[in-house]
């Protein structure tokens, strides 16, 4: 039976559409296809879409970057204290002392977590494909990184002059294997089961078989793994704070996931409701919505809407994907768009091969390959109350 898709998404893509029309077909989907203002497409499921099943998990619709989410803390710093760039370069500088980006860099802080051996303990010496020894290490050195892409920590301000940190980060490496994995386990058995799919990227597990159970076990742990990675760099980020300002408080910490599945009651049904690029927003919940990293960004609150199964954009959403944004956009412009804000420049793209100097340049993240923040946050206030608007003043990238 085709269920109905419920958007709020004013100009969606095409492909990402059609991989809503996708899960509007899908056997296991519950109800209806929800749509964030920040939609569009990604890998068997569109980012910033919402859904809910009964009796089934389906990887693809949690994303690889299990847990991703955001951290965000108000400070008692007055926006006049951090007026001068040279102060926030200062800062920007002592935290990547500390907090490194990319991929499997050892740091300072020490490679222990007792989250993991508890985790380990749990599974009665059976461990499944994606951990091993080699693995387990990679992530401890993961943790309190930030990592690569959209990954971000940002110094900001907001209307009334309080500084505000922000964070984006998740479970790295460890979500991205427990969620290829079990997306190879889920096709293996769909097909086994012969089970008509309208996308192949949207094999689904059930929830009552060991596969399912197994799923749903390693996707909470890394959901603990990627608050505990938000919270070890929050907290360096706080000390590096009060290294500079003296009796600095803290106020207003919100710690978020918005790449998850959860059972939840909705619709008279218990049921499993996957946020892959989106956030919870039940009534009274705060939330954080960011923009890119030269616009604005929100602290909300949410009003419990029933039919986006409580639910919210996690961001502004691209209007432009990777590669695109490095073909169609100058460095010139990209530069004016940051006007003003402390930054590293642009880093050297990899993937760059030709003659036209101007492309060497990644400029995927360039505010320009986002949709307005603003124009998402007023499709989506039946979801939301914006509670705070926050301004970047300096930016770290992964």
């Amino acid at each position: 039976t085709i269920i109905p898709i419920k958007s709020w998404c004013e100009k969606i893509e095409k492909d990402a559409f059609t991989q809503a029309e996708n899960l509007a077909n899908h056997p296991a989907v519950f109800k209806h296809v929800a749509l964030m203002p920040d939609c569009h497409v990604g890998y068997g499921m569109p980012i910033g879409g919402v859904i809910a099943c009964e009796k089934a998990v389906i990887p693809n619709a949690v994303g690889v970057d299990i847990g991703c989410g955001m951290g965000a803390i108000e400070t008692s710093v007055s926006s006049e204290e951090l007026s001068d760039p040279r102060i926030v370069r200062n800062i920007l500088n002592k935290i990547k002392e500390q907090i490194p980006v990319g991929e499997g860099n050892s740091h300072k802080h020490g490679t222990n977590w007792n989250e993991y051996e508890n985790f380990k303990d749990s599974l009665n010496g059976i461990e499944p494909e994606w951990l091993n020894s080699k693995n387990e290490n990679l992530d401890l050195r993961n943790l309190g990184s930030l990592g690569g892409g959209n990954h971000f920590l940002e110094m900001q301000k907001s209307e009334t002059g309080k500084i505000w940190l922000m964070l984006h980060s998740g479970s790295r490496n460890l979500g991205y294997r427990i969620a290829t994995y079990y997306h190879s386990k889920a096709m293996q058995l769909n097909e086994r089961q012969e089970i008509t799919l309208p996308d192949k990227n949207l094999a689904f597990l059930s929830i009552d078989e060991a596969e399912g159970i197994s799923y749903i076990r390693d996707m909470e742990f890394a959901l603990q793994y990627a608050a505990e990675n938000r919270r070890r760099m929050m907290e360096i980020f706080k000390n590096v704070i009060l290294d500079n300002f003296k009796d600095v408080k803290f106020s207003s910490e919100i710690n978020i996931h918005h790449n998850y599945a959860a059972i939840e009651a909705h619709f008279g049904r218990k049921i499993w409701v996957h946020r892959k690029g989106a956030t919870s927003a039940k009534s009274g919940e705060k939330g954080i919505i960011p923009g890119s990293m030269g616009t604005s960004s929100y602290i909300v609150e949410g009003l419990g809407n029933f039919d986006s199964f409580m639910s919210c954009s996690h961001g502004a959403g691209r209007i432009m994907g990777r590669q695109d944004a490095c073909r169609r956009l100058s460095i010139e412009e990209c530069d004016e768009a940051m006007r003003g804000i402390v930054f590293d420049r642009w880093n050297i793209n990899k993937r760059f091969k030709g003659e036209n100097s101007s492309k060497k340049y990644d400029l995927s993240e360039s505010p320009l390959a986002y949709k307005n923040i603003d124009e998402v946050i007023h499709n989506e206030l039946d979801l939301i109350k914006p509670l705070v608007k926050l301004s970047p003043i300096g930016v770290i990238k992964g």
